[in-house]
């Protein structure tokens, strides 16, 4: 990777604060690069060409921008819904870009405080293990308080919160409900460094043709004051299922609940994701203090019901396989009646 003052020449890059303006002095003249690099409170997103607002709340391709990172709280549902309140429904990928999921397999995404610091901008020349741009130890943790470059909201990776991406067999992102979005992959001690894995269960049956909208989330970690507030992050993507064979339906999310202390309360079955700490919305509430003396905070795993990796328990719906075979006749210009494993066989 070049030098940063080689890069500073480069890129021009502006100083976009994810803290209000009353907090954050815009107007503070530094060197633009500079600041994007060292600002310490910026927040992390899910970074692919699938992702709505990937140029931002703009139409035009926007190298640097920060705009699906702004963490979600205190909001009413009509803002924090897939990030309304930056106006991203309204900035969707461009036509035939998918998040491509992989039945029984698993996918990456960039986890990034900034556009800029993924392989989508500046031909991946600011693109280092972490998520902003900058090096770190392996190990690297803070205590007691937490990272802050990147701004982690945790002390360590082993205490990262973990994150979660949901699904929708809805193609219009304004169609989606909070039960038609089930989490189906959970991924432990993230968000950490900027590559992150997820994988994909075996029976998640095919999107429509005109694909799925998924989503990405996490809540920030109430551990200490220096972790920051306890946010919650809501993006959204196109995705689609590839090499799917499962006939049978993801069912209607549930509201998870607080079970760390009695696993047999935690909620079976598809869940919906976490909404926490917003004006309205919210479908999870918790107080106190988890079972190591922490004060609780929703997160995608156990304490919450949601095993790690793949959610192979959210099939619970209807049985596709008439409708997928009616759907792939016509794909292969069939007609009349099929011998079914004669069609999975053409199909696949």
């Amino acid at each position: 990777m070049p030098g940063l003052s080689a890069l500073q020449g480069k890129y021009q890059l502006e100083l976009r604060s994810t803290m209000p303006k009353d907090l954050c002095a815009e107007n503070i003249k530094l060197h633009p690069f500079t600041a994007l690099v060292t600002f310490a409170r910026a927040h992390q997103a899910a970074w692919v060409k699938s992702m709505y607002c990937l140029n931002g709340d703009s139409d035009t391709d926007d190298e640097n921008t920060n705009t699906a990172v702004t963490p979600l709280y205190n909001l009413t549902k009509s803002e924090w819904w897939f990030h309304n309140n930056t106006n991203c429904p309204a900035y969707p990928p461009a036509d035939g870009e998918f998040l491509e999921l992989p039945a029984g397999g698993t996918f990456t995404v960039e986890i990034a405080q900034n556009r800029a610091f993924t392989t989508l901008s500046y031909d991946g020349e600011l693109v280092t293990d972490w998520p902003d741009g900058g090096n770190y130890p392996a190990n690297y943790s803070e205590s007691p308080d937490c990272i802050t470059s990147p701004n982690l909201h945790t002390q360590n990776e082993s205490m990262a919160a973990g994150t979660a991406f949901a699904i929708a067999y809805k193609s219009e992102i304004e169609d989606v409900e909070v039960e038609d979005l089930v989490v189906f992959s959970t991924l432990q001690n993230t968000p950490f460094k900027r590559l992150a894995t997820y994988e994909v269960p075996a029976a998640l049956p095919a999107c429509p043709d005109e694909g799925c909208i998924c989503a990405w989330g996490w809540y920030a970690y109430e551990l200490a004051s220096s972790c920051g507030t306890p946010n919650m992050y809501h993006e959204g993507f196109r995705c689609t299922v590839v090499n799917a064979t499962g006939t049978v339906a993801v069912g209607a999310g549930q509201a998870p609940v607080w079970c760390e202390d009695d696993a047999s309360t935690c909620v079976s079955g598809p869940k919906q994701m976490l909404y926490w700490n917003q004006l309205d919305g919210n479908n999870i509430e918790v107080d106190g203090y988890d079972l190591a003396g922490m004060p609780k905070s929703p997160a995608y795993g156990p304490k919450c019901g949601f095993s790690w990796g793949a959610q192979n328990d959210i099939f619970t719906g209807d049985d596709l396989s008439r409708r997928y075979i009616h759907r792939n006749q016509r794909k292969l210009g069939s007609a009349g009646p099929v011998d079914r494993a004669s069609f999975w066989a053409k199909a696949k």
